[in-house]
């Protein structure tokens, strides 16, 4: 009697598996159904309970999701489409060809999940584009993008396909959402020698780079050991030099806090300005 239990119920599985075979449509409406609520109530319960790093893990459940959902119905519509690729077998070539940037997409999806050059929130520039990493999926990065000169977000999200990620190079800039190795050129003619008051300028330098020296010199020793390279700073820098026309321009770097880099700036464009001026007019009077 027990093989004929065993009978009647490989039997029941046979039909019940050709019953789900034979509506497979309904079956992956049903699955997809399954996916998406699963995966919202899921999100909602990490927006609820996590208090830090909510981008990075919705972005992981909402990979885990997708790629579980693409293998779920490959699977179910895994013999259809080995007759439909029988079927196209004299157009592949030109399928890829139509296709190419969504295969390079998903290629470059690869790549980030192998190499992991950047995560979630880290600051980096992508060819020409500079930004904070939003999210990831199989087809594009999604970048929040900043501002190279004042490091201040724009308001602008950027989508970049993940083909560019092969193509371009990515440099990672994390260390810039903190301290920024900032950079800014003052250009005047030659009518005033600025040697004469560059020490004045160094003070002032200086002066508004006191009150974070301290921290600097530990970051900056951070990053160097991080990097094993040597960067500049944390102390001000600045040189003369003159341009093919024959103007004077002075170089300014500073190592600053990524939020204050736009206001020393400012200020040492202004004392800059106000010593030119001076000494424009003692050259005046004589």
């Amino acid at each position: 009697m027990d093989w004929l239990d065993t009978a009647f119920n490989s039997i029941k599985l046979t039909e019940f598996s050709t019953l789900i075979f034979q509506n497979k449509f309904i079956v992956t409406l049903a699955l997809v159904f399954i996916f998406v609520i699963a995966k919202q109530i899921l999100i909602k319960m990490i927006k609820r309970k996590s208090k830090s790093d909510k981008r990075i893990r919705i972005n992981m459940v909402n990979n885990i999701f997708t790629l579980s959902l693409i293998v779920a119905l490959f699977n179910i519509w895994s013999y259809e489409i080995q007759k439909f690729a029988f079927s196209i077998a004299a157009f592949i070539v030109a399928i890829v060809l139509a296709t190419r940037e969504f295969i390079q997409c998903f290629i470059g999806f690869v790549y980030l999940l192998s190499s992991r050059p950047f995560r979630i929130g880290d600051w980096i520039q992508v060819g020409n584009y500079f930004g904070e990493v939003h999210s990831t999926d199989w087809a594009k990065l999604t970048l929040l993008e900043v501002g190279q000169d004042d490091y201040e977000y724009t308001g602008k999200t950027l989508y970049l396909p993940n083909s560019q990620l092969i193509t371009s190079v990515i440099k990672n800039l994390n260390f810039l959402k903190r301290y920024a190795m900032h950079h800014f050129t003052i250009i005047r003619d030659d009518s005033v020698n600025p040697f004469e008051f560059i020490e004045q300028l160094n003070e002032k330098a200086n002066k508004y780079c006191d009150d974070f020296k301290d921290v600097a010199i530990r970051y900056n020793q951070l990053i160097e050991n991080r990097l094993e390279i040597n960067i500049t700073g944390p102390e001000p820098h600045i040189q003369i030099a003159t341009s093919d026309v024959g103007d004077t321009q002075v170089f300014f770097t500073i190592f600053c806090p990524t939020e204050r880099a736009l206001e020393i700036e400012q200020k040492l464009t202004r004392d800059f300005m106000s010593l030119w001026f001076e000494h424009k007019k003692l050259i005046v009077k004589s």
